[in-house]
């Protein structure tokens, strides 16, 4: 099953309905994707996959911010913390960087996401391919994952 085959089972069993779909031209940098879905570059949903000492998680912030890796390792309480290596990132998600949807319960990972993120009305990502992208009301997005809310951008 496809991960945006596991979303739809995943929304359809929570009855979220009201999302759409978008198939588009491959993009590989935030910028693109929101270029190409007409949507602001806030309330692109970067979902990064990291290595927090020996456990992995992913990291979900809005798209016109960045990690910022010294704030989270205090948060987490971690000495080292670091982007997973694309072989790990295939091996946990099987799929390549950028193409990671926000929902780390997909792939057995804790998620935690920036608040910054959830004061957008509606979120948009890759879901598991450089050329789809979702658009998800915010509010469904936390009933569906229930990410650990925590700053982790900058």
């Amino acid at each position: 099953m496809t991960i945006l085959e596991q979303v739809r089972q995943r929304l359809q069993a929570a009855g979220i309905e009201a999302y759409s779909l978008l198939f588009h031209r491959p993009v590989f940098t935030s910028e693109e994707a929101a270029t190409v879905r007409g949507t602001p570059l806030a309330s692109g949903a970067k979902a990064l996959v990291l290595k927090a000492d020996d456990q992995f998680l992913l990291a979900v912030l809005p798209a016109d911010r960045k990690l910022d890796n010294r704030q989270l390792r205090e948060r987490l309480g971690v000495k080292s913390l670091r982007f997973a290596q694309t072989q790990e990132l295939v091996q946990l998600t099987g799929v390549t960087p950028g193409a990671v949807p926000p929902f780390g319960s997909l792939f057995g990972l804790p998620t935690y996401c920036d608040p910054a993120l959830l004061e957008q009305t509606e979120i948009n990502f890759n879901v598991g391919d450089h050329g789809i992208s979702m658009h998800l009301r915010t509010e469904d997005y936390l009933r569906l994952e229930h990410p650990i809310q925590l700053p982790l951008a900058c």
